[in-house]
């Protein structure tokens, strides 16, 4: 019963996308998957038909990049004993008139496929790609059926090559902006440290806890070989700094949305950015290693000469060599 808002909340731009009936199909068709079951009859539904099998395709804009094939196999059998009854969403395939591209549904065609049927009733659409990544990703959204990695990059995806803005964003797939913001810096973490994601050895809140620390990678090593909490690693990532192995005291603590502002700005810089923050104020301290490089952050700045802004403490400090992680931008 908890559950039931927040789904009501999930895709509120499918209505728009799809119309009130098929919104309400998709809804229910990833409630009924996620119990192996099939929903109510949709015969009536306008659009509805069926499609030999072979005509179907896997969407190019599946968020999904694995599938348990064990739930899989639970399905065939419902397959078999009651046949597909809620249709999947399908878009005519964009590269060939023949065929039909999966949007919403894949779980059930390929059930249906090792139930040896010959044709699985489909609904129609035609979607734009945005329109499909959309619907896409709501629909697994709605099952919960999502790795947190998968989540993020449908998120990413859709602001990247649709030009979404965030709000635009959560809006679409019903989830609040600071939730969007926080799975798409996932994809910010050590290659190894998704894989240990991706394969289960750590879950979405270690990953979350990982994002403040120095040194992630160490860090996750340590906590999948000692079974630590989130709370244990939230303490250490916050707490303490990592590195070469050992945990030592770190000069400050900040939160993840401070550190996540000095990957951008260093990104967006090319050099170390350190951001101290103190109730309402706080500096801002660009480390450079020559005249070059300052000059260079003095025109990004549209400072002339010497002007210098009197508003906010801005530190530039020469160093002779800065230890400057692999900073992704966001």
């Amino acid at each position: 019963m908890a559950e039931e808002p927040r789904r009501r909340g999930l895709g509120r731009g499918l209505s728009a996308l799809l119309g009130e009936p098929l919104a309400e199909m998709v809804k229910d068709a990833a409630a009924a998957e996620a119990q192996d079951l099939g929903g109510p009859e949709t015969a009536a539904l306008k659009g509805l038909r069926l499609a030999p099998i072979e005509k179907l395709r896997p969407g190019r804009f599946q968020p999904r990049r694995h599938f348990d094939q064990a739930a899989i196999d639970d399905l065939v059998e419902s397959v078999r004993e009651k046949g597909i009854l809620q249709p999947i969403l399908v878009r005519p395939d964009p590269e060939n008139d023949d065929f039909f591209e999966i949007i919403a549904g894949e779980r059930r065609w390929r059930a249906a496929q090792a139930a040896s049927l010959h044709e699985v009733p489909v609904i129609i659409r035609a979607l734009t790609d945005r329109e499909a990544l959309e619907v896409a990703l709501v629909e697994n959204l709605q099952r919960q059926d999502l790795s947190p990695l998968d989540e993020a990059e449908g998120y990413r995806r859709l602001l990247d090559d649709f030009a979404h803005t965030q709000d635009q964003l959560s809006k679409a797939v019903g989830k609040s902006r600071s939730h969007v913001a926080n799975m798409m810096r996932l994809l910010n973490l050590p290659e190894e440290v998704k894989q240990m994601l991706d394969g289960g050895e750590l879950t979405a809140g270690h990953a979350r806890a990982l994002l403040t620390s120095s040194d992630p990678l160490t860090l996750a090593k340590m906590v999948v070989a000692k079974g630590l909490s989130v709370r244990k690693t939230e303490s250490l990532a916050q707490k303490k700094g990592v590195a070469k192995g050992k945990v030592k005291e770190a000069s400050s603590v900040k939160d993840a949305d401070l550190l996540a502002l000095e990957r951008d700005l260093s990104s967006r810089l090319g050099l170390k950015v350190a951001i101290s923050h103190h109730g309402q104020g706080g500096t801002v301290a660009i480390q450079y290693m020559t005249l070059e490089q300052l000059d260079d952050i003095l025109q990004r700045l549209s400072f002339s000469g010497r002007e210098v802004a009197v508003e906010a403490e801005l530190s530039i400090q020469p160093v002779e060599e800065v230890p400057f992680f692999g900073l992704d931008e966001e």
